[in-house]
């Protein structure tokens, strides 16, 4: 090659590199560019019916998903007569450490966000309401019935302090909030954003993206700008799991599929080779566990009503009058009480559900009870003891022994009184193979 084609081809290379590097300079620039310009999408979850761990944990994996992904805005659509406290705070601290913005929105025409709700709602870096929807009445109330005055009071002053922090983190009209803990107030859509509980109204998605462009969020002392308008949207719909727990999650329904899952595996074990009480049983009990994965449960109580079924499995062995069965009761109430830690506004069972589980259980049991004590008392049917006292009469007396019928058997029989064929005797014992017998009285 000659000496100019050697430069030629030096100066093609060198003209190559640099228009690499002027490309792959300008690609940033060009993201960054069409990132303002609103590239990325908007991810969108919604929240609806009670708020729950189950519910908690759907938002905390979308807000996940989220940040993963790098979506411009997450989305949550909601409509909630409210919840568990615990679960809401557990909600709320994910909003407000989400890198990525969150926008709330009570949607559809109709929908609420009460109770629990409320805080949802306000805790978004934009908050909106679709018209017909209302928000409001977030005063905390004990599943368990009435609290006293020191507890409501205490409980009040707590939520109203949260919903105060929630609202003044993100703007918003913390006076109000405080009311609708403490005086229960709640405001329609158009209310909401003249009270500055909301940012504004808007009917479809695609309007509030694009009331949402241009808005600013803050995380610590970082501001930025939204850019949603006319982005595509990535809808998270629930998987089979998430399903199965939202019908399950209920402390009460966890509490009866467990006490249904222990009564199969009795059955089971009382009537080996039933099968379907145990198939059920065993079913059930898991389906439990997979409920109390999701709850604040006390596993004292589970071992409570553990040793409760062993007691009721024992009585029916055992003839104890009744002891291991009230045992039995005693260890289900309790365990029963204690099943859920609901301190703080966590689950609780219904008295209603634990009453009705005892007094099943408890009416159950006194039934086999008696049933069993009726069986002892009776006369024995079965078994050489069921001859004693009976009638028989002899067929044969010639030496070298006595022989007698009873019923349709034929047996070998002993007396100290001669007999002869044809009588009757009445059966005084067994011996071995031989039955002890003597003539009956002959009435005068």
């Amino acid at each position: 090659m000659s000496r100019g084609g050697r430069v030629r081809r030096a100066a093609r290379s060198l003209a190559f590199v640099v228009g690499l590097g002027v490309v792959l300079g300008l690609a940033p620039r060009a993201a960054r560019a069409a990132d303002a310009a609103g590239s990325g999408r908007v991810r969108v979850v919604r929240l609806e019916g009670p708020v729950s761990p189950v519910s908690a944990r759907a938002l905390e994996r979308a807000i996940d998903r989220a940040e993963a992904s790098g979506d411009r805005a997450l989305v949550i659509e909601v409509d909630t007569p409210g919840g568990l406290e615990t679960s809401m705070r557990d909600m709320v601290k994910r909003m407000l450490a989400s890198r990525v913005p969150v926008i709330t929105w009570v949607t559809p025409g109709g929908a609420r966000a009460a109770s629990a709700g409320v805080f949802v709602v306000m805790a978004g870096d934009v908050a909106a309401m679709s018209p017909g929807t209302n928000i409001g009445a977030a005063t905390p109330i004990n599943m368990q019935g009435p609290m006293d005055s020191t507890l409501a009071r205490k409980a009040t002053n707590d939520a109203a302090a949260f919903a105060r922090t929630v609202a003044a983190q993100r703007g918003r009209n913390a006076v109000w909030a405080e009311e609708a803990v403490r005086h229960a107030v709640a405001a329609s859509d158009s209310e909401a954003v003249a009270l500055h509980v909301v940012d504004f109204e808007a009917s479809t998605l695609a309007e509030l993206l694009a009331l949402a462009d241009g808005r600013t969020w803050r995380r610590g002392d970082v501001r930025q700008t939204l850019h949603t308008k006319g982005l595509p949207v990535d809808r998270m719909e629930p998987g089979f799991g998430e399903r199965l727990l939202g019908l399950i999650a209920d402390p009460n329904v966890a509490y009866i599929l467990l006490m249904l899952g222990f009564y199969g595996l009795l059955f089971e074990l009382q009537s080996p080779g039933a099968i379907l009480p145990g198939v059920v049983g065993g079913i059930c009990i898991i389906l439990a566990f997979l409920a109390f994965s999701t709850l604040s449960v006390n596993y004292a109580g589970v071992a409570l009503i553990a040793l409760a079924i062993l007691f009721f499995l024992a009585e029916i062995k055992v003839a104890s009058h009744g002891m291991l069965a009230a045992g039995g009761v005693l260890s289900l109430l309790l365990g029963s009480v204690i099943l859920f830690e609901g301190g703080g506004g966590g689950p609780r069972l219904s008295w209603a559900v634990i009453a009705g589980a005892t007094l099943s259980t408890t009416a159950f049991f006194l039934v086999i009870i008696g049933a069993g004590l009726r069986a002892q008392a009776r006369p024995v049917t079965t078994g050489t003891g069921a001859l004693v006292g009976r009638t028989a009469l002899v067929t044969e007396a010639q030496p070298p022994g006595v022989r007698v019928r009873v019923g349709g058997e034929y047996w070998n029989a002993v007396s100290s009184i001669p007999l002869a064929p044809g009588m009757e005797v009445e059966i005084t014992g067994v011996d071995g193979l031989k039955l002890l017998v003597r003539p009956l009285a002959k009435e005068a």
